[in-house]
C-alpha cells in the first residue's frame, strides 16, 4: 500500500557493470547493482544519480578489502555493508539494494596462471627440501617413474653415478668454491686474484700427492695462451 503523499517506488539496475577494486593487485571485480527507491517530494532531477553514488562508494570501500580469489565472500561482505546503509537520505528512501559480483575472463586467466605459478614454486621448493637435497633420493625417483626393467645397466650405472657426484659436490667442492670466491674477493687487482688461486691449486695437488684429482680442470694463467678464466670442478 502507498500512501497518498509517498512518491512511486522506483527500480535502478546497472545497465553495465561497474569495476570494484579488490585486495588482489591488478584485478577489479565487476558489479551489478539492483537499487529499489523512492524519491522525496520537490527533489533534484538527478537524484537517482546520487542513489547510485552512494551504493557504488560503500561497495568499494568493502571490496578494496577483499581478495578477488573468493567472489562469493567478497559478494557476501559488499551486501552486508550495503544492509547497513541509512534507509533515508535527504533526497530518498532506500528501500532495498543488492550488489552481483563478479569477474571479467581476463582477471580469471590471470588469477587462473597465479594459482599454477605459485602451486609450482611450491612443488620446487618440495622437491629441493624433499629430493634433491638428497641424491639418493634422486636416483629412486628416476627409478619410480620407470617400469621394472625398463631402464638398462648403464642408464641405472649413471644415475648411481650422478647421485655419488651430487653428495661430493655438497661435502667437498660447495664449501670449497665458497671459500675459493671469498678468497678471490679479497684482491682488488686482477692479477693477484688469478695467483691467489694458483696458490690454491697448488695446494690441492700437494695434498693429491703432486697432481690435481681428474675430475678438476686446471687453473688458466694469462700467460698460458689465452685469456684467463676462472677454474671449476
Amino acid at each position: 500500500m502507498r500512501w497518498p503523499w509517498h512518491r512511486a517506488v522506483r527500480r535502478s539496475t546497472s545497465v553495465q557493470p561497474r569495476l570494484l577494486p579488490s585486495a588482489t593487485a591488478g584485478i577489479a571485480f565487476e558489479a551489478v547493482y539492483t537499487i529499489t527507491w523512492r524519491p522525496l517530494w520537490r527533489v533534484p532531477p538527478n537524484v537517482e544519480e546520487a542513489v547510485r553514488t552512494a551504493v557504488h562508494a560503500t561497495a568499494t570501500e568493502t571490496a578494496v578489502r577483499m581478495g578477488a580469489s573468493d567472489v562469493p565472500a567478497a559478494q557476501d561482505a559488499v551486501n552486508a555493508a550495503l544492509g547497513r546503509l541509512p534507509r533515508r537520505a535527504p533526497d530518498y528512501c532506500l528501500l532495498n539494494v543488492y550488489a552481483a559480483l563478479g569477474l571479467p575472463s581476463a582477471a580469471q586467466d590471470l588469477l587462473a596462471q597465479q594459482a599454477a605459478d605459485k602451486q609450482r614454486i611450491h612443488r620446487l621448493r618440495f622437491l629441493k627440501n624433499n629430493l634433491y637435497d638428497h641424491p639418493d633420493l634422486v636416483v629412486l625417483d628416476q627409478l619410480e617413474h620407470h617400469a621394472p626393467g625398463a631402464l638398462g645397466d648403464e642408464h641405472i650405472a649413471e644415475l648411481q653415478r650422478l647421485a655419488r657426484l651430487i653428495c661430493s659436490c655438497d661435502r667437498w667442492w660447495f664449501p670449497l668454491l665458497q671459500q675459493w670466491e671469498q678468497v678471490g674477493q679479497g684482491f682488488t687487482d686482477i692479477e693477484k686474484r688469478q695467483q691467489a688461486m694458483l696458490v690454491l691449486s697448488d695446494s690441492l695437488k700437494t695434498l693429491n700427492g703432486g697432481s690435481l684429482p681428474g675430475s678438476i680442470a686446471p687453473v688458466d694463467t694469462p700467460g698460458s695462451g689465452g685469456a684467463p678464466r676462472r677454474a671449476h670442478p
